[in-house]
């Protein structure tokens, strides 16, 4: 279950959310006072401290509303290879030494070197421990940007606004199969709901309804005038000849401005929340269709050398994401019996 204060300051850990809260804890853990807490290269903390300080850090993103014990036991991968620390420390600073001693040739053999094995190094195999949390079908609508948080992707779960493959789906727990389609009510997005006409829009549309109330005024006076004698009405065509070119704009703009507002009726309404931005991204794995409200899960995430698809706000191939790792190879529950295996989570393959 998942904390009460998700997006409590004082601990700033990043969560699944738009909200401007998690933002500025994502800045804090990254860039701010808190970044030197998951740096474990300069750390007084022990092993085990650093250890669970990387699984809390972990697990407060991805599916901190998981139990620790069903997330061990039913969402961890069943083969966790080894991941291997990088040793390319010694080789920098081989190459800095070179560039400082003015050895310009070696330090770019050596520079070149790195890159190469760089290349060539071991695909971020760390953080596909979370590829089955990732799966579940909130996870899924949070990715494709149908709701703001994976909180509220779980409530539209439940509340039976979402269609799996076609047909009314309310368990969030459910892991996907490659192909699977989702389907979302559009009447459920919030960002996708009308408002209020702005203070702006509404002064304006009075502004010209007085102009256009005077000018009617201004019309039903000259014709009044014009009733009464023949003379001043030639005076008023003169004067009437000269004013039309400012009457003539305001009147296109009044009648261009009610165009704008009868076009704008007809389109869905589109309100983005405050700096939503740094989180609105696909994954590689996910086909969306916003026309339609619905994405495709085309595969099952995966990572190559240099990149992960699981996205997470920490290094794919860090120590945080290591010593995560290390956490739940020792911890994590290897029996299932048949009994535990009828309490599964729904796992569609």
């Amino acid at each position: 279950m998942r904390d009460a204060n998700i997006y409590n300051l004082k601990r700033a850990l990043p969560r699944m959310s738009w909200h401007p809260r998690n933002l500025y804890s994502l800045w804090r853990r990254s860039v701010g006072v808190k970044s030197d807490e998951a740096n474990f290269t300069r750390a007084e903390t022990t092993l085990s401290q650093q250890r669970w300080t990387a699984k809390t850090l972990l697990r407060a993103y991805h599916g901190d509303y998981i139990k620790e014990t069903i997330f061990k036991r039913w969402y961890l991968p069943e083969l966790l290879s080894d991941v291997q620390r990088q040793s390319t420390k010694t080789s920098a600073d081989a190459a800095s030494l070179n560039k400082w001693a003015q050895r310009e040739e070696t330090a770019a053999r050596d520079l070149k070197r790195l890159e190469e094995e760089h290349q060539k190094s071991l695909a971020p195999v760390g953080s596909l421990m979370f590829i089955e949390v990732e799966r579940r079908i909130d996870v899924l609508i949070f990715r494709s940007c149908f709701a703001q948080s994976v909180y509220e992707a779980r409530r539209m779960v439940v509340h039976g606004d979402v269609m799996l493959n076609g047909k009314k789906h309310t368990n969030p727990n459910t892991r996907l199969a490659p192909g699977d389609m989702i389907s979302v009510d559009p009447a459920a997005v919030r960002f996708l709901q009308a408002k209020g006409a702005p203070k702006e829009d509404a002064d304006i549309s009075e502004k010209d309804e007085a102009a256009d109330e005077a000018y009617a005024d201004a019309e039903s006076d000259d014709g009044g005038s014009h009733s009464t004698s023949e003379r001043p009405e030639a005076t008023t065509e003169a004067s009437s000849d000269k004013v039309p070119a400012a009457d003539q704009k305001s009147d296109a703009k009044s009648s261009k401005w009610k165009t704008v507002n009868k076009n704008k009726a007809n389109l869905t309404p589109f309100h983005l929340p405050p700096y939503a931005s740094p989180f609105i991204f696909i994954p590689a794995y996910i086909e969306p269709s916003f026309a339609t409200c619905s994405a495709v899960y085309l595969r099952h995430p995966t990572a190559r050398p240099g990149y992960s698809e699981i996205p997470t706000p920490y290094d794919a191939d860090g120590e945080l994401m290591r010593m995560g790792w290390e956490y739940y190879t020792k911890r994590r529950s290897r029996i299932r019996s048949k009994r535990q295996l009828a309490r599964m989570p729904e796992n569609r393959q």
